[in-house]
């Protein structure tokens, strides 16, 4: 039996204390990974089936035969390593703001291992995902303005509880405009929230992409003893069908 708990590493990082630690949880007889960040719970990879969702139900959508994808928010990798398991992906960016996560990856410290890491169509920039949004020249550093097939979103625990009040702007009108300006013609938005799907949040794609929809993600969670809804949002520049 493993430990009933161990810290895998500590970091002082410019949002506060930054911890990887893995913990015995006896009643289900499995370990879990979690990352926390100043004593707040950030990841797990108790419960996956959402952040995986987050890749398969756009990409089963999307009408490009060779999509580029983007993910903002690296976390333990669970959507990164769902958007690489569809053969016809060509690539894969992922923005992650905290160095550590990304050296974890490099290293093979996660559960994936060096999975994302050694995949020769995924690649790791550093930066901010919100201020690269709003701002001009995008989200490649070698390729400014550069246009994606899909974004996929997952940072913050909802449209309206963020991480970082900075973060909020992306979720109103002006964002969401903003935003659209790095997706292909014919792309898709996708946002993991932690809740069931709010109609007012619903409502503000509604008015930006020719199509949007709430796509609730149903789990059981042996913890609680019942099932959890989390939503996957999406906003469609057109009609997938």
């Amino acid at each position: 039996m493993s430990k009933l708990f161990e810290e895998l590493d500590y970091r002082q990082t410019q949002l506060g204390e930054l911890i990887l630690r893995r913990r015995r949880v006896l009643s289900l007889d499995r370990d879990v990974v979690e990352v926390i960040l100043n004593d707040e719970h950030l990841m797990s990879d108790m419960f996956t089936a959402s952040e995986i969702a987050l890749a398969d139900i756009p990409l089963d959508r999307m009408t490009a035969t060779a999509p580029d994808i983007l993910v903002g928010g690296l976390g333990l990798g669970y959507t990164a390593d769902a958007v690489l398991g569809h053969d016809r992906v060509r690539s894969l960016t992922v923005v992650e703001y905290l160095a550590p996560i990304i050296e974890w990856h490099r290293a093979g410290m996660l559960p994936l291992g060096t999975r994302l890491a050694g995949d020769p169509r995924c690649r790791f920039v550093e930066g901010d995902f919100f201020a690269l949004a709003l701002g001009n020249a995008g989200f490649d550093p070698d390729r400014p303005g550069r246009r994606f097939d899909g974004i996929f979103l997952d940072i913050d625990h909802s449209p309206d509880f963020h991480l970082n009040p900075s973060h909020a702007a992306l979720y109103g009108e002006d964002g969401l405009t903003r935003l659209k300006r790095h997706l292909t013609g014919s792309g898709i938005f996708a946002l993991w929230s932690n809740d069931p799907p709010d109609s007012t949040f619903l409502s503000r794609l509604e008015s930006h992409f020719t199509a949007a929809s709430a796509e609730e993600v149903r789990f059981f969670n042996p913890l609680l003893g019942e099932d959890c809804v989390q939503t996957v949002y999406l906003g469609m520049m057109r009609d997938e069908g």
